[in-house]
């Protein structure tokens, strides 16, 4: 091996590297997002267990369930969860709608990541109530890409 090719290449190596850097979408400010879906009001915290993965090594399909603490009566129970990445090109992942019929407050899906990001549940109740959750998920291969970049 010469030695020019052998000092071109940790240059083609980096090549690669710097032109994945400007492919993820950033992370958007959610925050009006989440009062538009909780009618303005302040989402109260807790009361929503949310299993998803620390890591996920491929974000076109994270396995993710959502349990919202609610006795499911007529007088009170869980109208809506919404799932919100903040990195998602569109970051309303995700709609339920529930009723008292429903019996227990629980979804199970997998949701398309784009990226390392956090992860919001908003839990609309009956009475106007709202409480949310999140959860940092680590993405090692992202989706949602545009590839036009």
């Amino acid at each position: 091996m010469k030695r020019r090719h052998f000092l071109a290449l940790p240059a083609l190596a980096a090549v690669p590297a710097r032109a994945q850097t400007g492919r993820f979408q950033p992370a958007q400010d959610v925050g009006p997002l989440v009062r538009k879906l909780a009618d303005g009001m302040a989402p109260a915290e807790g009361g929503i267990e949310v299993e998803l993965p620390q890591i996920a090594e491929n974000g076109n399909s994270v396995p993710m369930r959502i349990r919202v603490d609610s006795p499911m009566s007529a007088a009170d129970h869980v109208l809506a969860i919404h799932i919100i990445a903040e990195r998602n090109p569109r970051p309303l992942v995700a709609t339920f709608h529930l009723s008292a019929a429903s019996g227990k407050a629980e979804v199970s899906t997998r949701v398309r990541l784009a990226g390392t990001q956090k992860v919001r549940v908003l839990a609309e109740l009956s009475g106007k109530r709202f409480r949310i959750a999140q959860r940092d998920v680590l993405v090692t291969s992202a989706a949602c890409l545009d590839e036009s970049l």
